[in-house]
């Protein structure tokens, strides 16, 4: 009698069983979702800093929402996507700790730089991701030298020749995009097989663990947000963080990590709408080369990434 697949066994595709067109177009459209509520998340989280907001507190209130409701969702659709095993449970969680350093870093520097140019630097994480693959064997090619230069070209004309733009704040966004990446490589190497809503759901949960107790280490500190800064943290946890997430899983399932991947340039470009429409921020005509460059490298390393893992999920697991 054949085995069936459990929760924790990938189901290898049939080669025989092609998407219907309406499967395809309904993938689509939650793929569109997807980008388009992840694209929120950058300006609504620095209108909050630009607020007064305290970047510790909005991390840690945004995990608290997204965890539990991640967590409830699994317990009531299918629970038994809790088991993981401790060593992967482990391993989920140490994952989110890195994560969730990255996210602190994120919010530091989103404090300090405007939400179009932490979004175009965020967009180096494929070209990071890729270096870090490096480590594990990945060939280095000319074509990594050109997505290398490229990438630095691009943040070269972001941060501009007169240094306007706060290095710091370029600095720690640098670092949560090595966190992120560090974090999706090693997610990569160890539990690329198992289902991503379990992973998302642990590595949400050591994303807590350290951000949280960091929180309360600095005594908890908080600066009151009036409603309409409560209804913008609550669409950017609920919306931007779980409804997201849900969204790409449904699109991956329909079309695949692969065709995700190719609206990396869509949801920069709506987040730097976004930013332009909401917030009042202006860019120059440098800063449009510089990020064109950067997503050009990122376009091209989510090519080598697509080519090289069999099953890319980096981009399910991988969120600010």
């Amino acid at each position: 009698m054949k085995p069936q697949p459990t929760a924790l066994t990938p189901t290898p595709p049939s080669v025989s069983a092609l998407p219907a067109p309406r499967s395809l177009g309904y993938g689509w459209l939650l793929a569109l979702i997807a980008t388009l509520a992840f694209s929120l998340a950058t300006p609504i989280a620095r209108s909050l800093l630009v607020d007064g907001a305290d970047p510790s507190g909005l991390v840690t209130i945004r995990l608290v929402i997204a965890t539990a409701l991640h967590g409830l969702a699994i317990a009531l659709s299918a629970p038994a996507l809790f088991r993981l095993g401790w060593r992967n449970v482990g391993i989920s969680l140490v994952a989110g700790v890195i994560n969730g350093l990255g996210m602190f870093f994120y919010f530091l520097g989103l404090a300090r730089l405007n939400a179009s140019l932490t979004a175009m630097l965020l967009a180096m994480s494929p070209l990071v991701v890729l270096t870090l693959l490096m480590l594990r064997g990945e060939k280095l090619t000319r074509r990594h030298a050109l997505r290398t230069a490229l990438a630095l070209v691009g943040v070269y004309l972001l941060i501009g020749p007169g240094g306007k733009v706060d290095m710091g704040g370029v600095g720690l966004i640098l670092l949560s995009v090595l966190a992120f990446s560090g974090q999706m490589v090693l997610l990569q190497w160890y539990l690329k097989s198992f289902d991503p809503r379990t992973v998302t759901f642990y590595v949400s949960a050591g994303m807590l663990l350290v951000v949280g107790v960091y929180w309360l280490s600095l005594g908890a500190p908080w600066h009151g947000l009036e409603s309409g800064g409560w209804i913008r943290l609550i669409i950017l946890a609920v919306v931007s963080t779980f409804l997201a997430r849900l969204a790409m899983y449904g699109a991956v399932a329909y079309i695949g990590s692969s065709q995700m991947s190719l609206l990396t340039p869509l949801e920069i470009l709506l987040t730097v709408i976004w930013a332009v429409l909401f917030l009042g921020e202006r860019l120059s005509v440098a800063h449009w080369v510089g990020g064109t460059l950067i997503l050009a490298s990122a376009l091209l390393a989510i090519r080598r990434l697509n080519l090289t893992w069999r099953r890319p999920r980096w981009r399910t697991w991988f969120r600010y």
